[in-house]
């Protein structure tokens, strides 16, 4: 069943029940506030089954079969890992992460559609990066990525960024 099909409070309920997703509301727009974290890591998803919208906790979604972003959180209160999927852009990723972002081991060209701000680490490597337009203006902790295609240090002189830059072993 695509994004676009789920309609229903019903056929919402079925999908988070079976994904084991608790403390939740939905909304009238059909998405999926979450009083804690959603764990939908490693099952094979090519695509995240409804539209959350936010998540007090952590959001997982790592090691799956990704190719998009679309249906995950508008706002995370602590991490958001989307790793070692198929990702090609962060079009769909959360506007705000109030912990790390780590978008890591997946096939982006751009950080486009990066969160704004990130509370803590933000990490970026083994990717196909050759710059950094998109990054995130803020992050809190260290900003990660090496293993990309970069030629040079990249610049990064337009992040804040609270711990240390790595963009390089």
């Amino acid at each position: 069943m695509k994004l676009s099909e789920i309609n229903d409070k019903a056929n919402i309920e079925q999908i988070l029940d079976k994904l084991g997703v608790k403390n939740y509301t939905i909304n009238s727009d059909m998405s999926v506030d979450v009083d804690g974290s959603v764990n939908i890591a490693c099952i094979g998803l090519n695509q995240i089954p409804v539209q959350f919208g936010y998540v007090s906790g952590g959001f997982y979604c790592f090691r799956n079969e990704l190719v998009s972003l679309k249906g995950a959180p508008r706002e995370v209160g602590k991490y958001f890992d989307c790793s070692s999927n198929h990702l090609t852009s962060l079009k769909g990723a959360p506007r705000e992460v109030g912990g790390g972002f780590i978008c890591s081991r997946n096939n982006l060209t751009s950080l486009k559609g990066a969160p704004r701000e990130v509370g803590k680490s933000f990490y970026c490597s083994h990717n196909n990066l050759t710059s950094l337009n998109g990054a995130p203006r803020e992050v809190g902790g260290n900003f990660r990525c090496s293993n990309n295609n970069f030629k040079v240090e990249p610049d990064h002189s337009f992040i804040r960024i609270g711990g240390k830059f790595v963009w390089s072993w």
